[in-house]
């Protein structure tokens, strides 16, 4: 009977996810300062700082993401390597998937908003981002 009413819980929270439109998915566009990991077993790891901020630009469900590195000038350094992503749109969920000479992976965009992203990987693994502000403009 518990395991039922746990499974119920399950289904209600996973109906109640919020559906992200295709107009909000643009605001993917720019830079983005790790906050915070969250394994499927609820352990959280905290990031206070960050040497590195991801750079993702999109347009017509193809993009890129690269790690760049903030100088205290408000500028970045970057090297040309940059990871390729397509979009594809299943039952109202975006899915990021990546392809390399090495591996392949996939994560989904659990939320989005001008100031957070939140993605998750195959594994359940979930990354929150918040929109990253350089020394100059905090």
């Amino acid at each position: 009977m518990r395991l039922l009413g746990m499974a119920g819980i399950f289904i209600l929270l996973m109906g109640c996810e919020k559906k992200i439109s295709l107009q909000e998915l643009d605001q993917i566009n720019g830079y983005w300062e790790i906050e915070k990991v969250v394994f499927p077993d609820g352990q959280t790891k905290e990031y206070t700082v960050n040497s590195t901020i991801d750079y993702i630009q999109y347009q017509n469900l193809k993009g890129f993401r690269k790690k760049v590195h903030p100088n205290l000038d408000g500028s970045f350094r970057t090297s040309d390597d940059a990871e390729l992503f397509s979009i594809s749109i299943e039952k109202s969920t975006f899915r990021m998937h990546y392809t390399n000479d090495l591996s392949q992976w996939e994560e989904k965009i659990i939320g989005i908003d001008q100031n957070h992203l939140i993605m998750q990987t195959a594994e359940g693994v979930a990354y929150h981002y918040k929109r990253f502000k350089g020394i100059l403009e905090e």
